[in-house]
């Protein structure tokens, strides 16, 4: 498995932005399809976005599509997610996720490692 550490979370007002970052441990992080989750206060883990390993192909959920953008820099082994257009209800424990297959890519139970989790909040 591989160890990843998210930054980059905290407070902004809606209609803000922030770039999360997920640093992987793994020399060999490009062999890994990568995605974001998000979990809110009472409510399951859901899917946010995820990017294929050449970063070529990517998907989002739909409450996210055109204000969020996922990226990923192999060379130094970070996967990050832009958000832009920040809304309270994106208020939320942000983690990243790592798996092998692209398939089933946005169930969580799908990805074999996690981050530890950066909480944003979005204020009114």
């Amino acid at each position: 498995q591989v160890q990843l550490v998210e930054s980059g979370g905290g407070l902004v007002q809606a209609g803000g932005s922030l770039r999360l970052s997920c640093a992987a441990s793994e020399r060999t992080f490009s062999s890994y399809v990568m995605g974001w989750f998000r979990q809110a206060p009472g409510k399951e883990r859901t899917f946010v976005a995820v990017i294929t390993w050449r970063g070529d192909i990517t998907y989002y959920a739909d409450s996210v599509k055109g204000r969020f953008t996922i990226s990923r820099d192999d060379a130094k082994n970070t996967v990050y997610l832009q958000m832009n257009s920040l809304k309270p209800e994106d208020t939320a424990v942000y983690y990243c996720a790592a798996s092998r297959a692209l398939s089933g890519y946005s169930n969580y139970y799908n990805y074999g490692s996690w981050g530890q989790g950066t909480q944003v909040t979005v204020s009114p």
